[in-house]
């Protein structure tokens, strides 16, 4: 299936039913009161998380949603039928804000978890409402109210744990792959991996974590160069992140001081979670390789994906930080 995290679409509310005007005629009742009926409610719009969702795929094919309307209400006091509601489905992680202003509307993060976003029109009340002392026979009704249309944007930010974070080609498919069931794409050049993909990570018999391998980073992808802004917002939802940095590239530290700088200038609140330094690719570093002074305070783990060399450890390392000792 292909993944699609963003989406636009316009959702229109049902409206609602006119009352109606009627008098009461029966045989031997010659002046019966009024006995208008009131309209039904337009359907409402709801957004509705689904677990079993992981793409905003359908939402663009179908650009458009509308409710049902209410029907008219009828003499004899019989009110209309509410408009049917429609109910849209998205993945868990669904930020939904208002096309034009921006203004976040909800943020759908559990499984089940609804949101009413177009009110329906409420449904016109019918004569009888409008009689007084002085106006017994009204003909007058209430017009049905509209329903409520909103040009809406979605975007989907994955639910996981822990987000793998480098540079093209720095090993995070291949780490995904060994410490998951993940079955992402792997080869030997940069930008192999185009989508993100998940995989459940288990720690000991009962417990496990869930990590994201995301496309990888290049200078300027805060500004929307490479894949850019379309996959930084997944690292915005992790608890924690791995920063991967290749034992063979030029200069490991500058490489790490760079991929912060890139996602300070994202989202500065990123700089804020706790982070795990991860040096891959040692099954092919150079005989007097040694681990640089990256300047930081964040654990430095060595592994080798190819050799399982300090996988357990990272593994280990990863459910520390997600679970701090209080």
């Amino acid at each position: 299936m292909k993944f699609v995290d963003s989406a636009r679409v316009v959702v229109k509310a049902g409206d609602g039913g006119n009352g109606c005007v009627s008098f009461r005629r029966e045989k031997y009742v010659p002046k019966g009161g009024p006995d208008g009926g009131d309209g039904g409610r337009g359907g409402h719009v709801f957004l509705r998380a689904n677990a079993q969702l992981s793409t905003l795929l359908d939402l663009r094919y179908r650009k458009q949603y509308e409710a049902g309307r209410g029907t008219h209400g009828q003499g004899s006091r019989k009110a209309g039928k509410n408009g049917k509601d429609v109910v849209i489905q998205v993945p868990c992680g669904t930020l939904v804000k208002e096309r034009g202003t921006g203004k976040v509307l909800c943020d759908l993060t559990e499984d089940a978890e609804e949101v009413l976003i177009a009110h329906g029109g409420k449904g016109g009340r019918g004569n009888p409402h409008f009689t007084t002392s002085t106006r017994q026979a009204p003909r007058y009704a209430e017009p049905g109210g509209s329903g409520e249309k909103l040009d809406l944007e979605l975007e989907l930010k994955l639910m996981a744990d822990v987000g793998l974070v480098g540079f093209p080609n720095a090993g995070k498919s291949t780490l995904i792959s060994v410490m998951s069931a993940a079955k992402p794409k792997i080869a030997d050049y940069p930008f192999t991996t185009l989508v993100p993909n998940l995989g459940i990570v288990r720690y000991g018999e009962y417990k496990s974590f869930v990590m994201a391998d995301i496309p990888g980073i290049i200078e300027g992808a805060a500004e929307g160069r490479g894949l850019g802004l379309q996959f930084l917002r997944h690292i915005e939802r992790t608890r924690a992140l791995a920063v991967l940095v290749a034992c063979d590239g030029e200069d490991p530290a500058a490489e790490y001081r760079l991929l912060l700088k890139e996602l300070e200038r994202f989202e500065p609140s990123l700089l804020m979670k706790p982070r795990v330094i991860v040096v891959t690719k040692t099954d092919i570093a150079a005989a007097d390789f040694t681990l640089p002074d990256f300047g930081d305070q964040a654990p430095v783990l060595a592994v080798s994906s190819v050799t399982g060399a300090g996988v357990d450890g990272l593994r280990d390392e990863l459910w520390k930080q997600l679970n701090p000792v209080s």
